[in-house]
């Protein structure tokens, strides 16, 4: 629950650029494309037409090849343990167990739904409100989504300490958007979810008429949710959702819901203080469980249970899911091979136990080495962009570079491992139950190993195997896992204008999300604290409104535009990412500079570098999906939204008037 942002969200897992070795390779390129008209194809139009979508992916871009190779990376060290005979109970047996378990759809297909069975019938018979309550907190101890969602993270306003954490929950679609909205693919989207959820229903045998029933039930009391769940963009305001109160506090103001009876379902010591992070969304839940009568209420746990555990039973469930989740939401034509998922599996249940081998066989120390030093050269330049900003007082300044300066930085791989020697995977249990053994196992650690205790700086977030990166305020940390730091990311083989325009600028894009409209909020030491002054702070906000409109007006498909506000601290990261990394890159070359090959000038390549990681296909409904729900904009956007605010673009690539991407100098956001 702690607020974390990241480089790329999972659901933009899919962009990147080509190899890039010296000298320079120009294949990707469109060169029939004009760089200030459409600077997106020309950077990497070729190898786009080259490599077009398949029926497998609703996005794809040489990072799904980056993610591929990390698959068979993952598939061998896997089989690799299983391979050895290891003994029960070990580390090796677990993953190993789990990846076999996956991968038997036959004896999965024979069981049918008889593994979720008892769990479904346990909320079929209960007798009341009372009983139905309980059983729906043990099941979110197992995973299960429902109303409400408790967890442990740090109190934004005393960020060494962890607190208990409750949030807005319950709407499967994760958008009030799809509940409210009227248009037609709105619509078409709610037939589908609801043909879904009666589908799925009827494989836990409920008749024709009993699904139809359940399904209008439990789609009547999301649609109640979706009213006044917070919307994504309100979920980005940290003070607009941080409301600190004590237990006995909670239990006044909110007597609709047993709370003592949830967390102690989940296993959750004394406490005495809780975070609320949405009132209005809680108090129609207390409404909902007052006025829904018992059988609506077991009509939408039922659903939720089955549509939770779909991907762990037989293939009939997971076809169903997928031809929803996938196909209508999606846009993907073919589903993943089994082993791919049972990979994804193993990697979500036991990750650091898998990360340990990777990293010893795929990171080298000379990488971590040579990332400690350009992280060094990027604080280094983002020091300098703090100093060279007129429109900022020194007392804010000095505020910003004691920011700076306290930065953690992780790479690589965490310097202490998790212990999963109390999770068990057992092979005569049926998938799913292991499943929940593992969702039960998560849930007890976060529990045992943060309430009432301190923050502990050295957990991750991400592990090792991770293509991604992030920054969390509350730890003010930077994290670049070791997946990210290969190639096309970071390439020893490549010259510094490549790897400064890739990987240079994911490390100054997570630099500038501890001064972005969010993370701006938090002061050194992670605390929700401003530190600015009253002057300093309208100014800033002068410029983050200036690039929030200017991505508002971006249209994404005809008729569909870019929610400015709600990928503004990314918008505001990607150009700080790029101003802080091409500053550090010419320090870095200001003694030696870099030639030009053929026919590109370093900055150039910089740019281009950076222009290449958004190369790739997607199709309309991801990026519908995306555009209503994602804090990232579209890498069409990333490249063409970004780079018109970037002065040393104009100057690299002649960009005059004429051009279709040129903005005039008064129009371009001037921050960091």
């Amino acid at each position: 629950m702690k607020l974390k942002i990241f480089f790329l969200s999972m659901a933009l897992a899919s962009s990147a650029f080509a190899q890039l070795n010296t000298p320079y390779d120009k294949s990707a390129m469109d060169l029939t494309k004009k760089p200030g008209n459409d600077f997106y194809e020309y950077a990497g139009g070729t190898w786009m037409k080259n490599n077009p979508l398949d029926a497998e992916h609703s996005r794809y871009s040489m990072f799904n090849k980056l993610q591929d190779d990390n698959e068979v990376r993952l598939r061998d060290i896997i089989l690799g343990l299983a391979a050895q005979s290891p003994a029960q109970g070990t580390v090796e047996q677990k993953v190993a167990s789990l990846y076999r378990l996956a991968m038997d759809s036959t004896r999965r297909n024979a069981e049918g739904a008889q593994p979720i069975m008892p769990q479904v019938e346990r909320i079929r018979g209960a007798q009341s409100k009372t009983e139905l309550w309980v059983i729906t907190a043990q099941l979110f101890h197992a995973g299960v989504p429902t109303f409400i969602n408790i967890g442990v993270g740090a109190d934004e306003k005393m960020a060494t300490r962890n607190i208990v954490q409750i949030a807005q929950s319950g709407l499967t679609l994760n958008n009030r958007d799809y509940y409210l909205n009227d248009d037609e693919i709105t619509r078409n989207v709610r037939t589908n979810f609801k043909n879904y959820a009666a589908g799925v229903l009827k494989l836990v045998g409920n008749s024709e008429e009993e699904a139809t029933r359940k399904m209008e039930q439990m789609m009547a009391i999301e649609t109640r949710l979706a009213g006044p769940t917070f919307s994504k963009v309100q979920l980005r305001n940290p003070e607009g959702n941080y409301h600190k109160m004590t237990y006995a506090q909670l239990l006044q103001e909110y007597p609709g819901i047993d709370w003592s009876t949830f967390f102690m379902q989940n296993s959750f010591p004394a406490f005495g203080e809780v975070v609320l992070g949405q009132p209005a969304p809680i108090h129609e839940v207390e409404k909902i469980l007052a006025e829904c009568s018992l059988d609506e209420l077991k009509a939408y746990a039922e659903f939720k249970l089955v549509n939770d555990a779909a991907n762990y039973l037989s293939d009939d469930f997971r076809a169903l899911s997928f031809a929803f989740y996938g196909c209508t939401m999606s846009g993907t034509q073919k589903d993943k091979p089994r082993w791919k998922r049972a990979v994804a599996t193993v990697d979500n249940v036991l990750g650091e136990a898998v990360g340990q081998i990777y990293v010893k066989r795929y990171f080298p120390e000379s990488s971590k080495e040579r990332m400690m030093k350009l992280v060094r050269n990027l604080q280094t330049a983002l020091g300098q962009r703090i100093d060279a900003q007129d429109w900022m007082s020194d007392e804010t300044k000095a505020k910003a570079h004691e920011k700076l300066d306290a930065f953690y930085v992780k790479i690589g791989y965490p310097d202490k491992w998790k212990d999963y020697s109390d999770l068990q995977i057992d092979e005569s249990l049926s998938f799913y139950e292991n499943m929940q053994r593992a969702a039960l196992w998560h849930s007890d650690y976060e529990t045992r190993t943060k309430v009432g205790k301190p923050v502990d700086k050295d957990e991750w977030f991400m592990t090792p195997q991770t293509i991604n990166a992030y920054y969390n305020p509350t730890t003010n940390e930077i994290c670049f896992p070791a997946g990210i730091l290969q190639p096309p990311f970071f390439d020893a083989e490549a010259d510094d204008a490549a790897n400064y325009g890739a990987i240079g600028v994911v490390i100054g894009h997570e630099m500038t999300h501890g001064f972005d409209d969010q993370g701006s909020q938090y002061d050194k030491d992670g605390n929700l604290n401003n530190w600015w002054t009253e002057q300093d702070l309208k100014k800033f906000q002068q410029r983050t409104d200036q690039l929030a409109a200017h991505f508002d007006k971006i249209e994404v498909l005809p008729g569909l535009h870019a929610n400015g506000r709600l990928t503004l601290g990314e918008n505001m990261a990607d150009h700080g990412g790029l101003t802080v990394a091409l500053q550090a890159f010419r320090n870095a070359t200001a003694s030696a500079p870099l030639q030009t090959v053929e026919g590109l000038t370093p900055e150039q390549r910089f740019f281009l570098s950076y222009a290449f990681v958004w190369a790739g296909q997607i199709t309309e409904e991801t990026l519908r999906q995306l555009n209503a729900m994602d804090p990232h904009s579209n890498g069409r956007w990333r490249v063409n939204g970004t780079l018109p605010h970037i002065d040393a673009w104009y100057d690299a690539f002649n960009i005059s008037r004429k051009d279709k991407l040129y903005l005039p100098p008064k129009q371009r956001v001037k921050c960091w």
